[in-house]
């Protein structure tokens, strides 16, 4: 009961930050064109935050995407296998995601560390405030991706009934 609770309540604040960036994004991309195209005075600091902003909301995109299972996947095959070897696949699949984002993850991180003194050009905060979009992306990814392994493991070990009865649907 606490793990959905807190499942819930993550989900939502993952949600309502990524529609905070998004809407900061399209304000900051607003202004800029209002600048450049009515005022004829572009400022550097405000294309450069949308572009930081972009990168933000892609990479956090990527845990809501796993949520709510909408990356691309080849289905065709897996849709058509038996219950239990369907489940199989899936948990391979994800296997193969948490060893793909924990690699990046970790490259992100040693990017974070050694980009720390370097600042962006217009909004002069550190780089490695950009690289960290890619480090919390895929950490979100691989725990995501993680809690599908589970998921598929409980369905094989219980059977599926008892997985949606006990989760009372997704998201």
């Amino acid at each position: 009961m606490l793990g959905k609770k807190l499942s819930y309540a993550f989900n939502r604040m993952e949600d309502f930050i990524l529609v905070t960036m998004f809407s900061g994004m399209v304000a900051v991309i607003f202004y800029q064109v209002i600048m450049r195209y009515v005022f004829n005075n572009s400022s550097s600091w405000s294309e450069e935050l949308g572009k930081f902003l972009f990168v933000w909301i892609s990479w956090l995109g990527i845990s809501i995407g796993a949520r709510r299972a909408e990356h691309i996947k080849i289905a065709l095959i897996v849709d058509r296998m038996p219950f239990k070897a369907a489940h199989v696949t899936n948990m391979l699949a994800e296997a193969v995601v948490v060893v793909i984002s924990a690699v990046t993850a970790w490259y992100a991180y040693t990017l974070v560390w050694s980009q720390s003194s370097v600042p962006f050009a217009a909004i002069k905060i550190s780089m490695s405030w950009g690289y960290l979009a890619v480090l919390v992306g895929c950490t979100l990814m691989t725990l995501r991706s993680l809690y599908s392994i589970y998921t598929s493991w409980r369905s094989i070990a219980g059977g599926a009934e008892q997985i949606e009865t006990e989760e009372g649907g997704e998201d």
